[in-house]
């Protein structure tokens, strides 16, 4: 009588078990998702958006070191958290925020994402593949203004933890002072200051929309990145304007500094509150237009 020789299957751990059951129900990774990954990567490691978040970086350390060696104390002048600088570094957050917002930095930084996303992509000659199938056209227009919107955050926290860094560095350190005279924590100032940025962020949200659009009309990234530049300039420029009055409200930079709310006791967030409400229906009506563009346009490149 012959025997035959059997092999007793492997012993699986409960554990492995366990994570062959979380694979089958996750399943496959949704075709959107890595749509959505690679669409982030190219966005971070193109070298000119790395310069960018590389300039971001380097201001705050510049603008510190040159208002450590300037501010000494209370009545510089300019906005009031200015003033507040030399009695605690928290407040160079804000300063930075301010100055890379009026000077073009950050609205620079998303015009490139932007004017990139559509017509860079024609440029190259690489629009059509992305829109077969089963991308589709508004799939992508999703895709590229939630890849935008992932950079404005980026570019905001970058801005504003450096600048924490360097105020924690240079400056005094402790309770914070609010603009209201009320003293708060440490950390509860810094929570505010991250308010601020998700405030800042949301605003450049609403202009990466705009970007957007331009991109859709053109196959030239730098005519959309020209043309949504004058468009904030010229904002600014008739938000200052006494005659213009009228129409302040409207004008899609009027309430990119609205957050002085936030650093009160008790907080006002009427400003706020108005801003991203503005800066919402800037969005939607800009991306509405570039979705009426991009599944409308005869794409030949």
């Amino acid at each position: 009588m012959s025997t035959e020789a059997t092999t007793a299957p492997p012993v699986r751990s409960a554990a492995d078990q366990r994570d062959e059951r979380a694979a089958g129900h996750l399943g496959p990774v949704p075709s959107w998702l890595r749509f959505f990954g690679s669409e982030l990567r190219l966005v971070f490691c193109r070298p000119r958006n790395l310069a960018l978040l590389g300039v971001l970086t380097v201001v705050p350390i510049f603008l510190g070191v040159v208002l450590r060696l300037t501010v000494h104390g209370a009545g510089t002048g300019g906005p009031e958290f200015l003033n507040q600088l030399a009695g605690n570094g928290v407040f160079l957050a804000l300063v930075v925020l301010t100055l890379t917002q009026s000077v073009l930095l950050l609205p620079l930084s998303i015009a490139v994402v932007a004017g990139d996303a559509i017509a860079g992509e024609a440029s190259l000659g690489t629009l059509r593949g992305l829109l077969a199938v089963p991308a589709g056209r508004t799939r992508l227009l999703a895709v590229k203004y939630a890849a935008l919107a992932v950079f404005s955050v980026a570019g905001c926290l970058l801005v504003t933890l450096v600048s924490l860094a360097m105020g924690l560095l240079l400056f005094h350190t402790g309770p914070v002072t609010l603009l209201s005279g009320t003293t708060v924590s440490l950390g509860s100032g810094v929570l505010r200051v991250l308010a601020v940025t998700a405030y800042a962020s949301v605003a450049l949200m609403s202009l990466g929309a705009v970007g957007l659009a331009a991109s859709t009309f053109t196959q030239h990234p730098v005519g959309a990145i020209a043309g949504l530049l004058v468009l904030v300039v010229a904002s600014e420029i008739c938000d200052q304007v006494q005659q213009l009055s009228a129409v302040h409200a409207y004008l899609p930079t009027h309430w990119w500094l609205s957050w002085d709310g936030l650093f009160r006791s008790p907080m006002d967030l009427s400003g706020v509150a108005t801003g991203v409400v503005s800066f919402a229906v800037y969005a939607a009506i800009f991306l509405l237009i570039a979705w009426a563009r991009l599944t409308s346009a005869d794409v030949t490149s």
